[in-house]
């Protein structure tokens, strides 16, 4: 581990490095790396190897998978549409997706798709990025008809199958009822993906090129995108997704040919991402910086502000509640975090050992990453073992523990 003087105790940080050192060795996470930051001093440890059967090791510049950690970098995106006056959160989005048009609302969660209700009042921007304009990712209510038809018509990342084109997307979106009227209720993961479709159509550039020029580019995640090159593919681990009742690992999405080889026909904001801890560590740098990275303005800080605190009520969070609280042999326990931002969690209480104030996501590839402006602390930990079962969740858990306690103020 990289020494310097800096708030964490040199006990605390070897400490770390033998926890997750210990989870490596335990055969069920093939490698990791982790980065802390704080007191403008960087710790980064690469542990395992990028392989299940040994060979390459981890390094600090293995490019992983980010899953739903995508989601607090890509929404930048909007947030820069709103800096400059080219959005504004309550714009109903009908005049750059008119495919969301006059839409109509279930009767009930279990409804038949026919049995719907005018919707009371159009989509707007800001029902994007909170997530609440009525379609989305709902753990409990698998099964039903509405969530039958988000599975088969393709508009979620469910491997291997890709999703389409983003203009066949929504308009397979477009041809669903909600499943809540706008504004009313938390929805997982499908506003963020149709963020990078606003985007897309209010710049006029693919979403991908505006993330590259404002985001990527100016903050230097020259590692960042929806794909990895070909020249680069050998710093990229195989994900694994093992077997829920033996741990088998199964190989979810391989370096060569696999899905993140090439530009993907849906750079997806919700979850398609690929990075590096260092790439991360900038971004949410910049957040704790209140939107700058050395000396030059990313985003406001009003628009951090908003991204960063939580923008929702208890009415709109009961479902996020529900399925963090209610379904924790899905989640592992993540997700209990009390709020919502624009993208990403918000801690509102003390329930572990992060502080409240504490923003960032978890992805299923076993992926973590937080900001806690109470301790100006980075912190990011990057697996290659998907959430199929609870080890990298484990490994999350233990290694947010181990790193509060290494704080030293």
């Amino acid at each position: 581990m990289e020494r310097n003087d800096s708030g964490f105790t040199g006990t605390g940080l070897r400490r770390l490095r033998d926890v997750l050192a210990r989870h490596v060795e335990s055969g069920r996470i093939p490698g990791l790396v982790a980065l802390v930051s704080r007191g403008g001093q960087t710790h980064v440890e690469a542990i395992g190897t990028l392989h299940h059967d040994g060979g390459t090791p981890m390094r600090r510049d293995t490019i992983f998978r980010m899953a739903s950690t995508s989601k607090p970098v890509s929404v930048a995106a909007t947030m820069v549409l709103l800096d400059e006056c080219r959005l504004r959160l309550d714009d109903p989005v009908d005049q750059w997706l008119p495919e969301l048009a006059d839409r109509r609302v279930l009767t009930r969660i279990d409804a038949p798709l026919d049995d719907t209700v005018p919707a009371r009042r159009p989509i707007t921007v800001r029902d994007l990025l909170t997530s609440t304009f009525g379609l989305g990712m709902d753990m409990t209510a698998l099964g039903t008809p509405i969530m039958n038809a988000v599975f088969e018509q393709g508009l979620t990342p469910d491997l291997p199958e890709p999703m389409p084109a983003p203009d066949e997307w929504i308009r397979r979106l477009g041809t669903l009822p909600l499943m809540y009227q706008p504004g009313e209720r938390w929805q997982y993961h499908i506003s963020n993906d149709l963020l990078g479709v606003l985007v897309a159509r209010v710049t006029g550039l693919p979403f991908e090129t505006f993330l590259r020029d404002r985001i990527f580019d100016p903050l230097g995640m020259n590692d960042t995108g929806f794909h990895v090159p070909a020249d680069k593919a050998d710093r990229l681990p195989t994900l694994y997704a093992p077997d829920p009742k033996t741990g088998e690992f199964h190989v979810w999405d391989g370096p060569a040919n696999g899905r993140w080889s090439q530009p993907p026909a849906f750079p997806g904001g919700g979850g398609g991402l690929v990075s590096t801890v260092d790439d991360y560590h900038a971004y949410f740098q910049m957040l704790l910086n209140g939107g700058i990275h050395n000396g030059e303005r990313i985003l406001s800080r009003p628009a951090v502000q908003l991204m960063t605190t939580n923008r929702l009520t208890p009415e709109q969070q009961a479902a996020r509640t529900t399925m963090a609280r209610d379904n924790v042999h899905i989640s592992f326990g993540q997700g209990q975090h009390g709020g919502w931002g624009f993208g990403m969690a918000v801690r509102t209480y003390q329930g572990d050992y992060a502080p409240a104030g504490q923003y960032g996501w978890d992805g299923g590839s076993g992926t973590s990453t937080y900001a806690d402006p109470h301790n100006q602390l980075t912190a990011i930990l990057l697996t290659q073992v998907g959430m199929t079962v609870p080890n990298a969740a484990h490994a999350i858990h233990d290694f947010w523990t181990t790193l509060y306690q290494a704080i030293d103020d």
